[in-house]
C-alpha cells in the first residue's frame, strides 16, 4: 500500500486519537489503551515500509504523546513481554536485514583471516590467546582432555560468568557504534580473529571435529548474538552516518531506539548460551549425534528468530495491507 493511501485510510482514526490526548477528553483507560495499541500497530507498519516518512514522524509523536497518559491510568499487561518477542520485535526486525548481513560478513571474512593468520605465523595464535591459554590447552591435548577448560570451574559460577562477559562484547558492540559503525566493525573484527585463529589452532593439533563438536554447543547462539549486536551497532552508526534529510541528532535518536530494541532481543539468547557453555559443554564424553543435534537446534532457532520468522511476518502484513 502507498503510503498516501494509508494515511488516508487511517486519517480519521489518527486524528480522533489525537483529539483525545490534547483535549483531555475522559474515556475508559481499557478504551484508551486499545487506541494506543492500534496507533502502534501503524507505527510498527509504518517504520517497515516508510521509513523517514512524515507519516511515520506523525504517527511516532501520537505514541509518545499518549505513553505517559495511558500508562498512568493502566497498567502494563503481563503479556507486553512476550508479544515483545513473539510479534512486535520480529516484525520490527525484518528492516534491519541488510545491516545483519553486514555484520555477518564482516565476522565470517575476519574468522577467515585469523585462520590464514594463524596458519602463516607460529607466534600468531599466542599473539591473540595469550601464552597462559596455549600453554594450558597444549597441557591438556597432553593429559588426553583438550577441552578440559569448559570443566575447571563450578557449574552455576561458569554459567553467570559466561552469560555477563557475553553481554558485555554485545554491549561493547552496540555502544561503539557511535563511533560511526567503525567501532562496532573493530569489535566483530576482534572476536572474528580470535575466533578464526582459535579453531586453526585445534586444526593445527590434528582436533579441529573433537573442538568444534564441543565449542559450537554453545558458540553456535553465542557467536550468532554478537553478529545481531553488531547489526544493532551499525544501526546506530549508521543513523549518525546517514541522517538523509534530518538533521544527525533528529537521526541518531530513533536510530538508537531501534539499536537498544535490538540489543535486548540478544539477552535470553545469552541466557541459553551460557547455560549450555556452563551445564552442557563440559560433557565433553556426549556422543557426536547429540552434539550435532544442540548444535543443528541451536542454528535453526537464531536463522528462525531472526531471518525466517521476520521475513514470515513481514510478508503476512504485506497482503494484510493489499487487502
Amino acid at each position: 500500500m502507498r503510503e498516501a493511501a494509508f494515511a488516508k485510510q487511517n486519517k480519521d482514526k489518527w486524528l480522533r486519537f489525537e483529539s483525545v490526548l490534547r483535549n483531555n477528553v475522559q474515556i475508559h483507560p481499557d478504551e484508551l489503551s486499545a487506541l494506543y495499541i492500534e496507533i502502534t500497530d501503524h507505527l510498527s507498519y509504518a517504520q517497515t515500509f516508510y521509513p523517514k516518512s512524515n507519516t511515520l514522524r506523525y504517527l511516532n509523536s501520537l505514541s509518545v504523546l499518549a505513553h505517559q497518559k495511558i500508562y498512568k491510568s493502566k497498567r502494563e499487561s503481563r503479556s507486553r513481554f512476550i508479544t515483545f518477542y513473539t510479534q512486535e520485535f520480529p516484525l520490527f526486525f525484518s528492516q534491519y536485514h541488510k545491516q545483519l548481513l553486514i555484520a555477518f560478513v564482516t565476522f565470517a571474512l575476519f574468522s577467515l583471516i585469523g585462520a590464514y593468520s594463524a596458519a602463516t605465523d607460529g607466534n600468531f595464535v599466542r599473539l591473540i590467546l595469550g601464552d597462559g591459554y596455549v600453554n594450558m590447552t597444549l597441557d591438556n591435548i597432553e593429559k588426553g582432555d583438550p577441552m578440559a577448560v569448559y570443566k575447571e570451574m563450578g557449574e552455576m559460577n561458569m554459567f553467570l560468568g559466561i552469560t555477563i562477559n557475553n553481554i558485555r562484547v554485545a554491549l561493547l558492540a552496540f555502544v561503539f557504534g557511535l563511533f560511526l559503525s567503525l567501532g562496532t566493525l573493530f569489535i566483530l573484527m576482534r572476536n572474528a580473529i580470535m575466533l578464526g585463529s582459535f579453531q586453526y589452532f585445534f586444526y593445527d593439533q590434528g582436533l579441529l571435529w573433537e573442538s568444534a563438536r564441543t565449542i559450537w554447543i554453545h558458540g553456535t547462539i553465542e557467536i550468532s548474538v554478537i553478529i545481531v549486536a553488531g547489526c544493532a551497532g551499525l544501526v546506530v552508526g549508521n543513523s549518525i552516518l546517514f541522517p538523509g534529510t534530518y538533521t544527525r541528532l533528529q537521526s541518531f535518536v530513533p536510530g538508537a531506539k531501534d539499536g537498544i530494541k535490538i540489543l535486548m532481543s540478544t539477552i535470553p539468547f545469552f541466557i541459553i548460551a551460557g547455560f549450555l557453555e556452563g551445564f552442557v559443554t563440559r560433557h565433553t564424553e556426549m556422543p557426536d549425534w547429540l552434539a550435532i543435534l544442540i548444535i543443528g537446534g541451536s542454528l535453526y532457532l537464531i536463522l528462525f528468530y531472526y531471518v525466517l520468522y521476520p521475513i514470515k511476518l513481514k510478508k503476512k502484513h504485506e497482503r494484510k495491507a493489499r487487502v
